[in-house]
């Protein structure tokens, strides 16, 4: 781990923030911007700001590092706190809103020139019996 940034109490589901970031994940941090930058939902912008925060502090621990040498090692969103609101519904009673919020945890390091991280994993190759 070369670096590492977390956002809390995030505004959005973790389920729609985890769609997000099943995009990025094992990416270089220049095409997982790329990739947000195209993205169209509402829970980028919130992705986009943690994962400058990790490349950024990335980039001040090592000064002469480039941005194209650094991927996402690990990202992870969980269940944040629920605000819970209500809503006037008939004869006087009150229905209960749950908004949702998220934590998320993103993780870079280096790319090192043996190891590329792949974005998907491979599947193992069948055994042949004999």
């Amino acid at each position: 781990m070369l670096a590492s940034a977390k956002g809390k109490y995030l505004k959005g589901t973790p389920y729609k923030v985890r769609k997000v970031i099943d995009l990025i994940r094992g990416e270089r941090s220049d095409k997982a911007l790329a990739i947000l930058d195209n993205t169209n939902k509402g829970v980028v912008y919130c992705v986009r700001k943690v994962l400058k925060s990790a490349i950024n502090n990335a980039q001040q621990k090592e000064k002469e590092i480039k941005l194209e040498d650094i991927y996402i090692n690990r990202i992870f969103a969980s269940d944040g706190a629920r605000q819970k609101r209500f809503r006037a519904r008939a004869m006087g009673r009150g229905a209960q809103i749950l908004h949702r919020t998220t934590h998320l945890y993103v993780e870079v390091d280096r790319i090192s020139k043996l190891q590329v991280p792949s974005s998907k994993p491979q599947a193992p190759s069948p055994k042949t019996k004999s």
